[in-house]
């Protein structure tokens, strides 16, 4: 199948959020759509957007591109995926208050907040849509909404009556928290320096002091008066030229460049992007002292701790297993499989690491357990780790051929803090044989070797990469 190549798709929603400046009013989308209580519990409890924000955003705008601008079969699989998705989601906020991903209420929360987004783009570029326009924006925008299943009367049901809707959502459902609060002003703070940088890279913490203020006075500029009314917030001065200038500029420079430069490029055949090519770098040599304690601390803080928030607890195997099943695009049973082992690994980790008996795990915990337990008893990995294991080699080996190759091995590990030359290097040394693949029990021995190896000679120290 092949997706639509962009000078086929006419539709206003598909062109509006296929032009780059959509990404003014991205970070305004959000704040507005985690202020909604159940979506702010959500993320709080699920979301790994603290400590993987790159990779958060490449998944939602893959996800976006996936709904809006390829073909029906490629919106079908997107769909079902995000059901079993929000199915996971569920539980009880801080206030106790009840939430799930699925309540018809919030999804149109989050669709009629990224239709009145568009709206508001065109506007604060001094190019207001008219009533003809807005109507077939909106009309475009409800057959999205039928095919996630949200019900119509969920949603308004004009284009002239969205604006209501959002004073009213405002002003009534929802809540200027910490989750808002941390988008608003700290994330780009913390966030690590994106991949894309290359070179760059060196500069990321001045550059995200200096991204981070302009993100936050953008964003407090274009929010809706409404927002301001409620929360007490304001547009100051220099923000609101700051969004002028930015909104009115860009949109002055796009409508004089050709389509293909003034919209993004849309997924290659499947609807995820073409790998990106990257240069090799050199491999530090090994150490020769005990290395478990540092390889476990980054196992917990890169791999473990999925939310960022320095705790472990079963929503954190939850996120890793849905970055799993999100690259690899499992059916639902073979979904569940995983999910079930990785829920019997958390049962057996808290019950050998709670030290506190918090339901949490914290780093030292962790990694003093796990030297301990290893050490003490050679068969300690296999109740818990190993079948966890097992079960994400059986998701990964997607052919079902009993081994991974390459390119199955890089779909699974990799990511914006592993750079590909050392997936490379990882595969290489995962293939005691050299096969060109792996097999289950390779995979398996190089998962315990990472954890029980005291040197980084070993080939499952380079299982996510060399230190």
């Amino acid at each position: 199948m092949t997706s639509t190549p962009p000078s086929d798709i006419r539709g206003p929603l598909r062109r509006s959020l296929g032009e780059w400046r959509i990404g003014l009013v991205a970070w305004r989308l959000l704040v507005l759509q985690t202020a909604h209580p159940a979506v702010a519990a959500g993320m709080a409890r699920y979301s790994t957007y603290r400590a993987h924000p790159w990779r958060r955003i490449e998944h939602t705008v893959d996800s976006g591109a996936r709904l809006f601008s390829v073909g029906p079969e490629e919106r079908r699989l997107e769909v079902a995926r995000l059901a079993r998705t929000h199915r996971r989601i569920h539980g009880t906020d801080h206030a106790g208050r009840p939430y799930t991903a699925e309540d018809p209420e919030v999804r149109a929360w989050v669709m009629v907040t990224l239709y009145e987004a568009i709206t508001a783009m065109h506007e604060l570029s001094g190019a207001r849509l008219s009533p003809t326009e807005l109507n077939e924006l909106y009309a475009e925008f409800r057959d999205i909404c039928e095919a996630l299943d949200i019900p119509g009367e969920a949603l308004p049901p004009t284009a002239a009556e969205v604006p209501a809707y959002i004073e009213r959502g405002v002003r009534e459902v929802l809540e200027y928290g910490d989750q808002v609060r941390y988008l608003l002003f700290e994330i780009l703070r913390e966030a690590p320096a994106p991949r894309r940088l290359g070179r760059l890279r060196p500069a990321w913490p001045l550059l995200r002091v200096v991204a981070a203020r302009a993100l936050s006075s953008l964003t407090l500029a274009d929010l809706p008066p409404v927002w301001h009314d409620t929360f007490g917030t304001r547009r100051t001065r220099s923000a609101a030229a700051l969004s002028w200038t930015l909104h009115h500029g860009l949109r002055h420079v796009m409508t004089r460049l050709p389509d293909h430069l003034r919209h993004r490029h849309r997924p290659a055949e499947g609807g995820r992007p073409a790998p990106r090519r990257t240069s090799a770098r050199p491999v530090p040599p090994p150490r020769v002292a005990d290395s478990r304690r540092a390889r476990l601390e980054t196992f917990f803080h890169q791999v473990l701790d999925q939310t960022g928030d320095g705790r472990v607890d079963s929503a954190d195997l939850q996120a890793m297993v849905h970055n799993v099943c999100w690259q690899l695009e499992l059916p639902v049973e073979r979904e569940d499989v995983l999910y079930s082992a990785f829920e019997t690994w958390w049962k057996h980790l808290c019950s050998a690491v709670d030290a506190d008996g918090d339901g949490t795990v914290d780093c030292a915990e962790f990694v003093s357990a796990m030297l301990g337990g290893v050490d003490r008893d050679p068969a300690y990995l296999d109740e818990g780790l190993k079948p966890a294991v097992r079960a994400l080699f059986r998701a990964a080996d997607t052919d079902g051929t009993g081994h991974l190759c390459a390119d199955e091995y890089r779909v699974l590990f990799g990511g914006s803090r592993v750079h590909p030359a050392e997936l490379n290097d990882g595969f290489r040394q995962l293939d005691a044989d050299g096969d060109g693949r792996i097999s289950e029990e390779e995979f398996v021995t190089a998962f315990a070797e990472f954890f029980t190896a005291r040197t980084d000679t070993v080939a499952g120290a380079a299982l996510l990469g060399r230190p």
